[in-house]
């Protein structure tokens, strides 16, 4: 089969997939799968990890089917590979930071009931207070402020406009300034280490 046979059958498959057709869907996972953990697993050289970031892709990719943009398959799932494994390594990097912050800041002779609360307590504003946010701009401040993202990334990542991300941004650090208000340093872990 010659590239052009092999470019417009990629093509019909993936039209087929944006109209809902899961058998295209299943070839598609049948074709890509697996290049696609080489490569996750090659800058991670975690199995698991990588394999659970092709599996998330593709639960994606099916659920936004009827909003997702693609103009070739083969681009868009190896950029979404790309982005998943700095995505991840970033998590990793924040909870690292986290766990940092619980060992210095919290001390450690004190009983483990009281860190426990106070490491709950930290966790918890924080996500009470992304849950206050519109989901687009809860998206937005999570992949800036707490995964480092830059803006055009984000932009590229969400299908949104340099612009749009940082309206998105403005809006979401004017809500979560007024909700953290009273957790000062909260506040400064996420409005000043992180700028």
């Amino acid at each position: 089969m010659n590239s052009k046979n092999t470019e417009l059958s990629e093509q019909e498959l993936l039209e087929a997939f944006l109209n809902g057709d899961r058998t295209a869907f299943t070839t598609i996972y049948q074709l890509y799968w697996h290049k696609m953990y080489i490569v996750a697993y090659r800058k991670l050289k975690d199995k698991q990890a990588a394999e659970e970031i092709i599996q998330d892709i593709f639960v994606k990719l099916w659920k936004n089917r009827a909003t997702v943009h693609i103009t070739r398959l083969d681009y868009y799932l190896f950029t979404a590979v790309r982005y998943s494994v700095i995505d991840h390594i970033r998590s990793e990097i924040v909870q690292g930071e986290y766990e940092e912050y619980y060992k210095t800041f919290l001390s450690l002779e004190d009983s483990n009931t009281e860190n426990t609360i106070a490491f709950n307590e930290l966790i918890s504003t924080i996500t009470n207070g992304l849950d206050i946010l519109p989901e687009k701009s809860r998206e937005v401040f999570r992949l800036n402020r707490l995964e480092h993202w830059p803006v055009a990334q984000i932009a590229e990542h969400l299908d949104l406009s340099e612009k749009a991300v940082e309206y998105h941004l403005t809006k979401s650090l004017k809500s979560m300034r007024v909700y953290l208000k009273d957790h000062l340093f909260i506040f400064l872990i996420l409005f000043s280490s992180f700028l």
